[in-house]
C-alpha cells in the first residue's frame, strides 16, 4: 500500500506541475487593460473631430494593441505612446479590424498616415521617419473626415509628455 500511495502522490505532483507549465503561458497572455481619454484631431481648415482613445503606454499594452478585437466604435481608437522619438514599425498580426494609422510627432502634428491597413497581415507598416505616437482608428476614418498629414492631434497624454520633456 505504501508503494501505491507514494506512486499516487507522485502522479498527483506531476499532474500539478504539468498544469502549472501548461497554464502559465495563458496567464502571461492575459488581456491588458487600457486607460481611456478624449482626443481631438484638428484639420487645417479648423474642424475638430472628437474621439475616445485607449492608451497603450507600456510595452505589454503596445504589444497587445487592438489584437483580437472584432469591433470598435466609430469614434474610438487607440493611442500608442513610445516615450521617445524614433522610427516605428507596426503590423496587423491578429488584428481583425482594418485600421487607419496616424504617425504623430512629439508636438502632436501628424507626420504620415497609413490608410486601411490590411487585417491579419504581417507586412511591416513603417512610420516613414521618427515619431512619438501612433493613433489607430477604424479603417476609412481618415478619408471620411478629410484627415491629412500636417493636421494636429490634441490629447492630455501628448500635452503632458511634451511638458515633461
Amino acid at each position: 500500500m505504501t508503494v501505491f500511495a507514494r506512486a499516487f502522490g507522485l502522479a498527483r505532483l506531476a499532474g500539478a506541475l504539468l498544469a502549472v507549465v501548461l497554464f502559465m503561458p495563458l496567464a502571461a497572455c492575459a488581456a491588458e487593460t487600457f486607460d481611456k481619454q478624449p482626443l481631438a484631431i484638428v484639420t487645417k481648415d479648423g474642424k475638430s473631430h472628437a474621439f475616445t482613445v485607449e492608451l497603450a503606454v507600456t510595452p505589454r499594452q503596445r504589444e497587445q494593441g487592438l489584437m483580437n478585437r472584432r469591433e470598435m466604435a466609430p469614434d474610438h481608437g487607440m493611442l500608442f505612446a513610445f516615450g521617445e522619438t524614433r522610427q516605428v514599425f507596426m503590423w496587423m498580426k491578429n488584428t481583425y479590424l482594418p485600421l487607419d494609422m496616424l504617425f504623430i510627432a512629439k508636438d502632436g502634428k501628424v507626420r504620415a498616415i497609413k490608410e486601411n491597413a490590411e487585417p491579419l497581415s504581417e507586412s511591416i507598416i513603417d512610420s516613414q521617419g521618427p515619431i512619438d505616437y501612433v493613433l489607430e482608428l477604424n479603417g476609412g476614418t481618415v478619408k471620411r473626415l478629410g484627415i491629412r498629414a500636417g493636421n494636429r492631434v490634441q490629447s492630455e497624454l501628448i500635452e503632458s509628455q511634451r511638458k515633461a520633456q
